[in-house]
């Protein structure tokens, strides 16, 4: 991994939303962006935003499936980055 992608994933990380986001997301093994925009009380647009940051910093993956996209974690780079305590606690 190189310095920028270091960058990335730190800046991605740096948001409380965006926190919020991959929390919600590694508490499911796949999860429709319809359920994240009921879970949370933003724009669409500004999800939009907080996902493409994420799968930028590749913490988090999209697999389309018709006119949705279902959103997992990047368990391997997740791994490779944090222990398996604090993988947990993002679970919580």
């Amino acid at each position: 991994m190189t310095e920028i992608d270091y960058v990335k994933i730190f800046k991605a990380l740096s948001d409380e939303m965006r926190l919020k986001i991959l929390q919600e997301i590694a508490k499911h093994e796949e999860i429709c962006v319809c359920k994240l925009m009921e879970q949370f009380a933003i724009a669409q647009s500004k999800l939009s935003y907080h996902l493409k940051l994420l799968l930028d910093a590749n913490l988090i993956k999209v697999k389309p499936q018709g006119k949705w996209n279902f959103y997992s974690v990047n368990n391997v780079l997740l791994k490779s980055i944090f222990t398996e305590e604090m993988i947990s606690l993002l679970k919580k």
